[in-house]
């Protein structure tokens, strides 16, 4: 089946074209810079030439038009016609108390997806501008939403539960979500499929470690818990969030440095993490690099990062009784061998040993294990792929004989 699995931002759109069938990416791309005087305009084809180009972009609509005009060219030949596309897969990151898997789009599900704005303000509205573009110039398909949040609908109260007055959590919902769930769904599956092992006798933490990092403890094949919380802004320090802190940090600074809310909010979203430690780059890849040079901020915010994976690792531990094998993934956890040693040193008692060999030089691309034959906990790489957990997921949704939105 192909299907088209479109990931909105506030001024960006990112697609896939997947053949379900075989598990195949056709085409990828991205539009960014959406109602900026220049926009950017990205297509790679599996096989084919990639192309950048630039032009005026007003808006989600005509964002998609634009992709569909690349998809239906006919020097691409990528596809013949709109009919080809069976289906849209829609990334939504919040799904609140109201979605537990991925459902059909109806007015219904619209109208939830709007409800949730408070609970992702700078995710849920983008999410909803794009299916609603993508039903404009794609009308007479199934549309399915994947929520970020859905796979962690089986933390247990003791784990999604703050220590607030109970009628805060029953009036505004105000619990632990979780995020990245496609990702941690995806690669505990890739686990099972490569071990053999059964998802019910097994003890997975998953570390999603990207521009934006959680880690999750799966027992039995089911979230348990995970590091994020209400929003996508607690848990690990990550490339500019701050991640776990203090709440009475925040009263302290408004007093001292007079700051508003809106100015709060983007000092812990935007200039803290990695790039607030370091003064220097968000992005890991700069900050080895001059760590490596010798610059002490860049090592110090490697130095925390790790750590605080360390403490996640060793309390998911702790809250499983155990735990069969970690799993590195995404942009940080596939391609730093840096930051997976670094994260499990010193874990000997806990039986972690990573094999320096394999964890130096793993095969870009493919699973693998990085733990020592001796390690109690088998320590493993692998490939996340989201797209192809909204493809697959939408797949079945939109050939089920009885569909309804509320599962």
């Amino acid at each position: 089946m192909l299907i088209l699995v479109i990931n909105c931002g506030s001024s960006s759109v990112k697609y896939n074209l997947i053949d379900t069938s075989e598990e195949k990416n056709l085409c990828r791309g991205l539009v960014e810079r959406i109602g900026a005087v220049t926009s950017i305009v990205k297509h790679e084809p599996e096989g084919g030439r990639h192309t950048k180009n630039t032009r005026t972009i007003a808006n989600h609509s005509e964002a998609l038009q634009e992709i569909m005009n690349y998809l239906l060219d006919t020097e691409n030949k990528i596809i013949s016609s709109p009919s080809d596309i069976e289906a849209v897969g829609h990334r939504v990151v919040h799904g609140g108390e109201m979605f537990k898997d991925s459902v059909l789009i109806d007015e219904d599900v619209l109208a939830a997806i709007e409800q949730a704005f408070d609970l992702a303000p700078l995710h849920n509205p983008p999410n909803l501008r794009g299916i609603q573009a993508a039903k404009k110039n794609l009308p007479d398909i199934p549309h399915v939403a994947v929520f970020d949040t859905a796979f962690h609908h089986s933390l247990p109260n003791k784990a999604f539960l703050y220590g607030i007055p109970n009628r805060l959590y029953r009036r505004y919902k105000i619990r632990k979500y979780g995020f990245h769930g496609t990702s941690h769904y995806f690669v505990s599956r890739q686990y099972y499929k490569k071990t053999g092992k059964k998802a019910g006798n097994t003890k997975l933490i998953t570390c999603h470690l990207g521009n934006g990092a959680s880690i999750t403890a799966i027992d039995g094949g089911k979230s348990i818990d995970t590091s994020m919380g209400f929003t996508p802004l607690s848990g690990l320090v990550m490339g500019t969030r701050s991640g776990d802190l203090d709440p009475s940090i925040l009263f302290y600074l408004i007093e001292k440095e007079e700051l508003s809310l809106a100015n709060v909010h983007a000092l812990l979203n935007r200039h803290s993490g990695l790039l607030g430690l370091s003064g220097y780059a968000s992005d890991m890849r700069d900050l080895i690099e001059e760590a490596s040079n010798g610059d002490r901020r860049c090592q110090q915010a490697i130095d925390v990062f790790c750590y605080k994976i360390k403490q996640y690792i060793g309390s998911y531990i702790a809250s499983m009784n155990g735990c069969d094998a970690i799993i590195f993934t995404a942009g940080i956890g596939e391609n730093s061998p840096l930051i997976r040693k670094r994260s499990l040193e010193e874990m000997s008692y806990l039986g972690i040993e990573v094999d320096d060999t394999k964890n130096d030089s793993p095969d870009r691309g493919a699973i693998q294990k990085i733990s020592t034959d001796n390690s109690k906990t088998e320590v493993y790489v692998i490939p996340t792929n989201e797209e192809l957990v909204i493809a697959i997921d939408t797949a079945k949704i939109a050939q089920a004989s009885d569909q309804s939105p509320w599962v």
